[in-house]
């Protein structure tokens, strides 16, 4: 969940990953192709009432929203009953996924970095094969959502929390200087001059026109509204990635850009955690900052009625045409189940689609509806004229080029990987290193982790 940081994975976890897909079977309980290669329909017949686990990772609020939908669906109908149970992170959830083997989940609950891993599992059914067989539609779905979550032309899983980062400023701070509230930056040197007008000293005390978090996932973006890559074979969607690239003019452009704000004094470090940027914002400490759409209702309750918030697409250099990419999570049925239970899954699955438990989800979280017709929803229509600064993040995606660059990079290794992109930009900003240096020790640091993988797994 982007809009409240998960806890990364320390370099130790390169090896729990290892040893997840070491241990992973490479055949399960439910394959479900016939003597033709095809997937198997099976049909859950009156009377039955077939037992559906889901592992989440989803708490607080969130976490009652999917309560609250689980109890929709049981009582909606007499076939299929989910239950539904809470792991702790992502992390968590995938350690416990390993240690339970066949007597896991029905359906997982993984975040958006964990799909390499997951297809090398062996362990799951992908959601194509149950869209194939049942003549499910998916032409109404957001392509940018489900962009992400294709491979090869199928799709894996299904997305379920989905976020993007979003900018955030003060419109009365805009008022202030003398800029125009509704003419947000949108080029990398228009977001530093208005952070150098919102910057101001009053009483002994600063307010800073910006803070951007070093968090990995900002990296990315900001290599991917460049239309650069993160790894090779275009982020791997042509062919598994061997190495990094992130040490490209891209890279370097967005790091130096965010140190010069910072020994200018125009924009404040405030570490890695979004949690601190948002608190600073908030407070009206600062002027503009970054976060995930899904801290929506967050930032709109920290701030109450202090400002007006305004929200705007990212920026990003002078003729750049690349966009965002989407974060979250997906639904990914195991085949460690019989089939009817795999079946039984995809209904709860399929039922999660619909406009209207979309329009709910997305109330209840932040987080994007997958498909187009949810937006219909008078509730959700309400919920937007209530929340105008939700359009924004719609805007953004939906005029996102769907591309390898905003598909996302696939990799096994991506939490290990985040973590180093982290200490480089630290140790750029902090003056220990210079954009050049610390981004290609990152990108070796990374293609070591990318061949450690790869290796292992393709030794399975």
């Amino acid at each position: 969940m982007r809009g409240f940081r998960r806890p990364f994975l320390t370099l130790w976890a390169l090896v729990l990953i290892l040893a997840l897909l070491a241990g992973c079977t490479r055949s399960g309980g439910g394959g479900g192709a016939g003597s033709d290669g095809e997937f198997q329909k099976v049909e859950i017949q009156p009377g039955e009432r077939v037992k559906v686990t889901f592992w989440h990772a989803m708490g607080g609020v969130a976490g009652e929203a999917v309560d609250r939908l689980v109890q929709r669906f049981n009582s909606s109908q007499d076939r299929v009953e989910v239950e539904a149970v809470y792991q702790g992170s992502y992390d968590d959830a995938l350690q416990k996924l390993r240690a339970a083997g066949p007597e896991g989940p029905t359906i997982m609950q993984v975040y958006e970095i964990g799909s390499r891993f997951m297809i090398d599992s062996g362990m799951i059914t992908p959601m194509q094969n149950f869209i194939d067989a049942d003549g499910f539609s998916t032409e109404d779905f957001e392509p940018n959502i489900l962009g992400y979550y294709t491979f090869d032309g199928r799709l894996y899983s299904m997305p379920f929390n989905t976020s993007t980062p979003i900018v955030y400023y003060n419109k009365d701070a805009f008022r202030e200087v003398g800029l125009d509230p509704e003419q947000p930056p949108r080029t990398f040197e228009e977001f530093k001059e208005y952070a150098r007008k919102l910057t101001v000293t009053q009483g002994g005390e600063t307010r800073h026109g910006a803070s951007i978090a070093l968090y990995g996932w900002f990296f990315e973006q900001f290599l991917a509204v460049q239309g650069a890559h993160y790894v090779d074979n275009d982020n791997g969607r042509s062919a598994r990635a061997t190495k990094a690239i992130i040490n490209s003019p891209e890279g370097e452009r967005f790091v130096n850009w965010l140190k010069e704000m910072v020994d200018e004094g125009v924009a404040i470090n405030l570490g890695r955690r979004t949690a601190e940027t948002q608190a600073a914002f908030s407070s009206g400490r600062v002027a503009m900052t970054m976060d995930s759409t899904a801290a929506l209702g967050n930032i709109l309750a920290g701030v109450g009625d202090k400002f007006e918030i305004g929200t705007a697409f990212l920026p990003r250099p002078e003729g750049a045409n690349g966009g965002v990419i989407i974060g979250g999570a997906s639904l990914w049925i195991t085949n460690t189940k019989p089939l009817k239970e795999q079946w039984a899954a995809w209904e709860f699955v399929k039922w999660l689609t619909r406009p209207e438990v979309q329009a709910e989800w997305s109330i209840a979280t932040g987080y994007f509806p997958i498909r187009k017709a949810a937006y219909d929803e008078q509730i959700l229509k309400d919920w937007h004229t209530q929340r105008p600064q939700f359009i924004t993040a719609i805007e953004q995606l939906r005029s996102s080029p769907l591309t390898t660059v905003t598909q996302g990079a696939v990799i096994g290794t991506f939490p290990q990987a985040r973590q180093i992109v982290e200490a480089a930009m630290e140790s750029v900003i902090l003056g220990q290193a210079t954009a050049s240096e610390a981004l290609a020790k990152a990108a070796e640091e990374i293609t070591k982790g990318i061949e450690d993988y790869n290796r292992t797994t393709q030794a399975q």
